[in-house]
C-alpha cells in the first residue's frame, strides 16, 4: 500500500491541455479519476477509476461516493470549468474540503460576480442582462458604445463580442445568444461596459482566506469584434504584478472563496485593475505550465493540496519567462497543410513545444461561424529570460512554422 495521500480528481481533462495538470498531481499523491470515458493517456497517473456520464450531477455524485467507499480520499479537485459546481457538491457530501457549491456557482455565473464586486467595492465593468434584443439596445443606450455582448454563463470567450455601432447589435446579440444557449446553468445575455486596455490574468493561490497572485499574465487576442485568445506570456519579473495582485485578492475574497487555485481576469484601463471575471481553477490554454516553466511554481500541485486542506508550496524556484502561441489559419477551411522547419526545431532549445490538435483534411472554422474548439490547428511554447525576448522567440517561430486551409465552396 502506498503512503502517500489519495485525491480524486474530477473530469482530467483532454491530454493535450490538462494533461500537465494530472501528470503534476500524481507526482506527489496517489490519483483516482472520475471520468468520462474509459482512462487511456490516464493510466500511469491513477491508481483506479470510475466512468460515468460527468455531464449528470446525480451519476457524478454516485461515482464519488462509490469511489469513496473503496478508498480513503484525501481531498477532490477539478480542473474543468464545466465540473466545479458538481466537484465542490461531491466535496461536501463527502465531508472533504472544499469552496462552497454557492461560491462556485457565483464564480460561474458573470450577473452574480459583478453583483458581488459591486457589493465589495471592487472596481469592474458595468453589466445588465438583456432578455431580448430590445432589452439589449436599451442597455447599451444605458452604456454607451462600444460595448461587450456576452452569455452570462459560458467559457472560452465563446459568444462574446463588441458592438461599436447601433447597426451591429442585432448580429451581435444573436452571436451571444447563441453561445448562451450551451450553458446548462443560466442561458442569459449581459451587455457590458467595454474596458479599453490591455488584458491580463492574475494566477491566485487562496489558502484559508489568503490570496496570494504568484504570477501575471500578459493575454494576447485575436482579431476585433471577437476575443479570441491568440496567446498568453508569463515573466516571473513581470512589472504589473504588484498593481493587479490587490484588485485580483479582493475579487476573490469578494466572491466568498477561501481555498483553491483562481485565474482571475481583468484589464487595465487608464493604468487602473477593472475585474472581468474569476475562474476558480486554474487557467486554460497551458497558462499552468507556463506558469510552472517562468516561475517554478506548480499550480495542479497547489490546488491538489488545497483540495486535501494542506498549505501549498509557492516557493519561486525560477525566474524566467516563457510563452505560447495558438495556431490559427488565416481563412476557414480545409487543413492542407501544417508543419513546422525540422532543423530549426532541431537546434532551438528555447522551442519548448510544438503540438498539433488537428489533422490534414480536418475543417476549421474561424468566428463567427466557429470557436477556439474549430478554429485552432495548434500551438507552441516558447522561454526566454524576459516578455521581450519570449515575443521575439513567439515571432521567430511563427516565421518557421505553417497552417494552409483550402477555402470551402
Amino acid at each position: 500500500m502506498s503512503a502517500r495521500p489519495l485525491v480524486l480528481v474530477v473530469s482530467p481533462g483532454d491530454e493535450t491541455y490538462r494533461g500537465y495538470c494530472l501528470e503534476q498531481v500524481a507526482a506527489a499523491y496517489d490519483v483516482v479519476l472520475l471520468t468520462g470515458t474509459e482512462p487511456s493517456w490516464e493510466k500511469p497517473f491513477i491508481v483506479d477509476h470510475t466512468v460515468v456520464d460527468l455531464c449528470d450531477p446525480a451519476a457524478l455524485l454516485a461515482g464519488g461516493r462509490a469511489l469513496a467507499e473503496q478508498h480513503d480520499l484525501a481531498g477532490v479537485v477539478t480542473w474543468d470549468e464545466w465540473h466545479l459546481v458538481p466537484t465542490a457538491r461531491l466535496a461536501r457530501a463527502l465531508g472533504l474540503s472544499s469552496t462552497s457549491v454557492e461560491v462556485m456557482r457565483a464564480c460561474r455565473n458573470k450577473a452574480t460576480a459583478r453583483a458581488l464586486f459591486a457589493r465589495h467595492g471592487v472596481p469592474s465593468a458595468a453589466s445588465i442582462r438583456a432578455r431580448t434584443l430590445l432589452e439589449a439596445s436599451l442597455a447599451t443606450m444605458t452604456l454607451g458604445l462600444p460595448a461587450v455582448i456576452k452569455p452570462a454563463a459560458f467559457a472560452g470567450s465563446i459568444g462574446v463580442i463588441r458592438v461599436d455601432r447601433p447597426e451591429e447589435l442585432p448580429a451581435a446579440f444573436a452571436f451571444a445568444s447563441a453561445g448562451a444557449s450551451r450553458s446548462h446553468e443560466d442561458t442569459g445575455v449581459l451587455v457590458e461596459e467595454y474596458l479599453d486596455g490591455p488584458e491580463f490574468s492574475v494566477e491566485c493561490v487562496t489558502y484559508r482566506g489568503a490570496t496570494t497572485a504568484v504570477a501575471v499574465t500578459r493575454k494576447h487576442l485575436g482579431p476585433a469584434p471577437y476575443f479570441d485568445e491568440a496567446g498568453h506570456t508569463v515573466d516571473a519579473a513581470d512589472p504589473p504584478l504588484a498593481r493587479v495582485a490587490p484588485a485580483a485578492a479582493a475579487a476573490v475574497k469578494a466572491l466568498g472563496i477561501t481555498d483553491g487555485v483562481q485565474h482571475v481576469e481583468l484589464r487595465l484601463v487608464d493604468g487602473r485593475p477593472r475585474l472581468i471575471e474569476v475562474n476558480a481553477r486554474i487557467g486554460g490554454d497551458m497558462i499552468g505550465h507556463l506558469v510552472r516553466l517562468a516561475t517554478g511554481i506548480d499550480l495542479p500541485r497547489a490546488a491538489a493540496d488545497l483540495a486535501c486542506g494542506r498549505a501549498p508550496d509557492l516557493t519561486l524556484t525560477r525566474s524566467g519567462a516563457a510563452g505560447i502561441r495558438m495556431l490559427y489559419p488565416d481563412t476557414s477551411g480545409t487543413l492542407t497543410a501544417r508543419h513546422i522547419n525540422q532543423p530549426f526545431a532541431a537546434h532551438t532549445p528555447w522551442l519548448r513545444q510544438v503540438q498539433w490538435i488537428r489533422e490534414i483534411g480536418d475543417e476549421l472554422v474561424l468566428s463567427p461561424d466557429g470557436d477556439l474548439f474549430t478554429a485552432r490547428a495548434g500551438f507552441y511554447i516558447v522561454t526566454g529570460r524576459t516578455t521581450a525576448e519570449v515575443t521575439e522567440r513567439l515571432d521567430t517561430a511563427a516565421d518557421e512554422i505553417t497552417v494552409t486551409t483550402r477555402a470551402d465552396r
